[in-house]
């Protein structure tokens, strides 16, 4: 792979990290309201579901996903459900006036970490259209004569990095809001902003066609 090639697949990866999706929102629905260390527990979840969607599309998982309209149509649901699910649930949260506490114990601060970093975690590993992007590319950014599995990962490596390095801006800049944030009509306007905006990620994912 050339330097031109690799510049190539940085500048396509970066315009899709930056695009809005899903993982914008849900970075902006849990710095102001979780904290910051909770919008690095996503970005966790976000790192880890990418090597998960590069190894189904170097085993060929995911080519029978695509191939396959039923388990395509299975997965596609389940990543649309999930986002609808935290959708409604920030919708909820916003029309009740719930909102995180401003202080929580050890334990509990562990528990929400956790939380989430599956957050995180699901909003990816449910939306097939990351395997879609990297059987997209691969075949255009391997060399021939190289290992594809080696050159496959370094793809996805130079992709979650760039997801790191551009969300990590995010939670830093929100948390820096943060005294606007913990506002009560703050909280409730960020999450059914956000809320609304999950659902209608669900519903354009359900009605996507490959």
């Amino acid at each position: 792979m050339t330097f031109l090639e690799l510049a190539t697949f940085s500048l396509v990866a970066a315009l899709l990290v930056i695009s809005p999706g899903p993982n914008g929102v849900l970075i902006a629905r849990t710095v102001p309201t979780s904290g910051k260390a909770a919008g690095f527990a996503n970005i966790a979840g976000f790192f880890a579901s990418f090597y998960l969607h590069g190894a189904f599309s170097i085993l060929g998982i995911s080519i029978i996903l695509l191939q396959s309209a039923q388990a395509f149509f299975i997965v596609k649901m389940l990543g649309a459900a999930y986002l609808c699910y935290v959708g409604v649930k920030a919708l909820l949260e916003a029309w009740k006036g719930t909102t995180a506490p401003l202080a929580v114990a050890p334990a509990r601060r562990r528990r929400t970490l956790w939380r989430a970093g599956v957050e995180g975690f699901l909003t990816n590993a449910l939306n097939p259209k990351v395997s879609m992007f990297y059987l997209a590319a691969f075949p255009q950014f391997i060399p021939p004569n190289a290992d594809a599995t080696l050159w496959a990962f370094a793809l996805v490596g130079i992709h979650s990095a760039l997801n790191v390095a551009w969300f990590s801006t995010m939670v830093l800049l929100l948390a820096s809001l943060k005294g606007l944030g913990t506002r009560v009509w703050v909280q409730r306007m960020i999450k059914a902003v956000t809320g609304t905006i999950f659902i209608a990620f669900g519903v354009k994912l359900a009605a996507f066609r490959p």
